[in-house]
C-alpha cells in the first residue's frame, strides 16, 4: 500500500522501521512503542487528507477555498467554516451593515457560503472597505465576528482596540521580480521586528525596513531574516504572540503589497525570509479572534481547560480536528505563496508537544520525559504533518522548532519517524551565558562546562546556536552587553572617553563569546536586531505600565553610524565573523574536535572546518609561546583576531605572523604549534 504526494513521489505506509532511528539514538529503544505509535497516527491521518482531499496539495490550499475569493468574472464567493452558527450573513459597507440582504446557505459540513454576482463589471465589494461575518449562535444569540481567512484587518485605536476586518483587492497586485535564493546550508539568521526598526519613536514600516535595514543585514554577512510580529496581534507590546488573525500580516506596519516588496528585495539581495509562525496557541479575543468564532468554545480550540493556556491567558487549538489542521497547514502555505517566505521559525513549539505546556516542568534529559502520556500527540502529527507537506511542496523550505525540551527525533525526517524540522533553537545557551554573568566571577568559569553546553546537541538533529535573542532583550532582563557594561554604557562608549576596565571587559567578552558560539554551539547561528553592536538599554514596547512610551521600542541606528563611538567596533567583529564563516562554512562543517578546555588558563583550542580556533578567557592573564595541539601539519597564519584594533582591541597579535606545526602529539593531535594569546581575546588560524 501506498501514499502518493501532490508532485508525484510515492510514500510507502507501511509498517514503521525502527531501524534508522535506533543507529542514530539506541536510547530511544524502550520508548520505540510509543514512536511506532505516533508514526501510525501520523500515517493515518496523511492517509485520510489523501482520501479525502486528494492530498497535501489541495488540502492545504484552504484560502483558495475559503474567505473571500474573487472570480475571473469579478464575482465573489465567500466561504466560512461555522458548524454551530443557526443562520448567517455578510455583512459591511458595501450593503450598510444589513443583516438582511446577503444570507449565507449552510452545506452538510457546516460550511456558509454566499456568491455576490459582479456590479458593473467588477466586484460588488470595493476593495479595502470593511465587512463582517454576522451569525446566530446555537443559543439563539446574534454574534458578528472578523472572517477567520481574511487577509487584511486594521485598527484605529482612538475609536476601539478590535479589529475591522477589510476586503483586501488591490486594483495594482504586487508582482514578485526576484527568485528565491538557494537554500543556504549554514543560515546565519538575522532575527527582526519590522516595528522597532527605526530610530525614531513610533512604530517602523515595511517600506523603512526595505529601504533602512536590509542594506545592513546584507552587508553583515547574514543570509537569512526571521521577521517576528507578522501575523496580526491587537496588543503590540505582546511582540507579536497573541494572534488573532493567522493570514493577515499587521497593519501598523503597511500593506501587504509592501510586505512583499519587502520580501522580494531581500530575495534580491540573496537574503532567505524566514516568519515567525505562531500555531501554538491564539488570542483569546472574541470580537476580532477566533475565540468562541461561531458561539461555541470548541471550534478551532478544545472546549474547557484543555483549549485555554493558563500561563499566556490564551486558547489552545484543537490539532485533532480536520478542519482546524486544513487552516493551519493553508496557513503555513499562504505564506510561502502569497508572500514567498522561505520558511518558518514555528514559536511555542514546546508548549504545543506537551500537555503541561512546559508549565511548572524542568526537563533533565531523561527520555521517560520526552514519550507517553505526556506528550500531546496530537500536536506532535500536526508538526510532523505541516513539516512533510512543507518540504514535500517546497524541497528548500527551511524549518525550525522553538523547543526547550530537547525533544529526540524533533529535527529528523519524518518518513524515519522524526518531526521533521530542519533546525532547533539550542535555548541552554544564552541561558548559560546569562546565569554565568549574574552569578560568577571571570575567575570561576568553568571551560569544560561552557563546552558542554555549546556542544550537547543529539546526534545527527541540527541545532541554532545564539548568545542571545530576542529574550534577553526584553524589559525585565538585560542583553550581553548590558550585563558586561551597565550604566558605563551612557558615559564611556566614546572613543573621546578614557577606556575604562569595564568597557575593555565588556567589549571584549561581547566579542568572544559570540565567536565562540558561532564556530561551536551549532549547524546555524542567531542573532537579534541591534545585539550585533552591543544595543544600548533594553527592549520595552509601548504600555500603560511606561506611559504608552515608544523610547525602548526602537533601534538606536544611530550609535553604531556614529564614528567616535566604540559601538562600531562590536559591528565590524560581527561582519568580519560573518563572512569569515561564508569564506569557511564551518556551520556546515561536522561538530568541532575540542582538543583543550583548561580550567586554570581559561583556555578553549578546537578544530572545525580547517581552521584551529584558541580562545583566552583569562581575565588577567596573557599567555606566550602557548603551545596547542591541532591535527593538520602545515605553516598557519591569522586568518582572525578579535583584538584588531578595527575591533576595539589592542593589535597584540602580529597579523603577518606564521605559526609552524612540530610532528609531536599534543592534546591527543597529531602536532602542535606555539601561540601569543593575549587576556579575553581569541584567535583563529588557517593554513597559508
Amino acid at each position: 500500500m501506498t501514499d502518493t504526494h501532490t508532485n508525484g513521489h510515492a510514500v510507502p505506509a507501511s509498517a514503521f522501521n525502527p531501524q534508522p532511528l535506533m543507529q542514530l539514538d539506541p536510547w530511544l529503544g524502550p520508548d520505540m512503542p510509543n514512536i511506532t505509535r505516533r508514526y501510525e497516527h501520523f500515517l493515518k491521518w496523511k492517509s485520510t487528507i489523501q482520501d479525502t482531499e486528494h492530498g497535501y496539495d489541495q488540502f492545504s490550499q484552504g484560502w483558495h477555498k475559503f474567505g473571500l475569493n474573487v472570480g475571473t468574472d469579478g464575482s465573489i464567493t465567500y466561504r466560512e467554516w461555522a458548524p454551530s452558527a443557526k443562520e448567517a450573513s455578510l455583512i459591511g459597507e458595501f450593503n450598510n451593515w444589513d443583516r438582511n440582504s446577503h444570507k449565507m446557505t449552510r452545506d452538510m459540513f457546516g460550511v456558509w457560503s454566499i456568491t455576490l454576482p459582479p456590479v458593473n463589471g467588477g466586484p460588488a465589494i470595493p476593495h479595502d472597505s470593511k465587512i463582517k461575518i454576522s451569525m446566530i449562535s446555537a443559543t439563539g444569540e446574534r454574534i458578528d465576528r472578523l472572517p477567520a481567512w481574511i487577509t487584511r484587518v486594521t485598527q484605529d485605536l482612538s475609536v476601539s482596540p478590535a479589529y475591522d476586518a477589510r476586503f483586501w483587492n488591490p486594483p495594482q497586485k504586487y508582482t514578485f521580480k526576484h527568485p528565491r535564493p538557494p537554500t543556504p546550508t549554514n543560515p546565519r539568521i538575522y532575527e527582526a521586528h519590522v516595528g522597532i526598526s527605526t530610530p525614531d519613536a513610533k512604530v517602523g514600516t515595511y517600506k523603512e525596513f526595505e529601504q533602512n535595514v536590509l542594506p545592513r543585514i546584507r552587508d553583515l554577512g547574514y543570509n537569512v531574516i526571521q521577521l517576528m510580529a507578522i501575523q496580526e496581534h491587537p496588543y503590540y507590546a505582546s511582540f507579536g504572540y497573541q494572534v488573532t488573525s493567522l493570514f493577515s500580516a499587521s497593519s501598523r506596519f503597511g500593506t501587504p503589497e509592501e510586505l512583499k516588496s519587502l520580501i522580494d528585495t531581500a530575495h534580491s539581495m540573496g537574503l532567505t525570509v524566514l516568519l515567525d509562525v505562531v500555531h501554538s496557541h491564539a488570542s483569546k479575543n472574541v470580537l476580532d479572534g477566533l475565540n468562541e468564532f461561531d458561539g461555541t468554545d470548541h471550534q478551532y480550540f478544545h472546549g474547557g481547560g484543555k483549549g485555554r493556556h493558563d500561563l499566556w491567558d490564551s486558547r489552545l487549538y484543537n490539532y485533532g480536528s480536520h478542519e482546524v489542521l486544513r487552516f493551519l497547514m493553508s496557513n503555513l502555505r499562504f505564506y510561502m505563496d502569497e508572500y514567498h517566505f522561505d520558511g518558518f521559525r514555528f514559536d511555542g513549539v514546546t508548549s504545543m508537544m506537551y500537555v503541561h505546556h512546559g508549565m511548572g516542568t524542568g526537563f533533565s534529559g531523561g527520555y521517560h520525559e520526552y514519550f507517553g502520556p505526556q506528550v500531546d500527540e496530537e500536536a506532535v502529527v500536526y508538526l510532523m504533518l505541516a513539516n512533510d507537506m512543507l518540504h514535500s511542496i517546497y524541497p528548500g523550505v527551511l524549518t525550525i522548532a522553538e523547543d526547550v525540551s530537547g525533544m529526540p527525533t524533533l529535527c529528523l525526517p519524518t518518513d524515519i519517524g522524526g518531526v521533521g524540522f530542519d533546525y532547533r533553537l539550542s535555548m541552554a545557551i544564552p541561558d548559560m551565558w546569562i546565569k554565568l554573568l549574574k552569578e560568577k566571577q571571570d575567575d570561576e568559569w568553568e571551560m569544560g562546562a561552557i563546552v558542554h553546553t555549546l556542544t550537547n546537541r543529539r546526534h545527527g538533529e541540527k541545532s541554532v546556536a545564539y548568545a542571545e535573542s530576542h529574550d534577553q532583550a526584553l524589559v525585565g532582563d538585560k542583553t550581553l552587553a548590558f550585563w558586561l557594561m551597565d550604566k558605563e554604557m551612557y558615559t564611556n562608549m566614546s572613543d573621546l572617553t578614557p577606556l575604562t576596565p569595564i568597557i575593555e571587559r565588556g567589549i571584549s567578552l561581547h566579542k568572544i563569546i559570540r565567536m565562540l558560539v558561532h564556530a561551536l554551539g551549532g549547524e546555524a547561528y542567531l542573532n537579534f536586531e541591534g545585539n550585533e553592536f552591543g544595543h544600548p538599554e533594553w527592549l520595552d514596547f509601548p504600555r500603560a505600565g511606561n506611559g504608552n512610551s515608544f523610547h525602548y521600542a526602537r533601534r538606536q541606528w544611530n550609535v553604531v553610524d556614529d564614528h567616535l563611538l566604540r559601538y562600531r567596533y562590536l559591528n565590524e567583529f560581527d561582519k568580519a565573523m560573518n563572512w569569515l564563516e561564508e569564506k569557511y562554512h564551518w556551520l556546515s562543517s561536522p561538530q568541532a574536535y575540542v582538543s583543550l578546555k583548561h580550567e586554570v588558563d581559561k583556555v578553549i583550542v578546537f578544530e572545525r572546518a580547517g581552521l584551529l580556533w584558541i580562545f583566552n578567557f583569562h581575565p588577567t592573564q596573557s599567555f606566550a609561546d602557548y603551545r596547542v595541539g591541532v591535527e593538520t601539519p602545515g605553516k598557519y597564519k591569522v586568518i582572525l583576531s578579535s583584538d584588531e584594533k578595527k575591533f576595539g582591541g589592542f593589535d597584540r597579535i602580529d597579523l603577518n605572523g606564521e605559526y609552524f606545526t612540530t610532528p609531536m602529539s599534543w592534546n591527543n593531535r597529531a602536532n602542535w604549534v606555539q601561540v601569543y594569546i593575549p587576556l579575553r581575546t581569541c584567535l583563529v588560524l588557517g593554513l597559508n
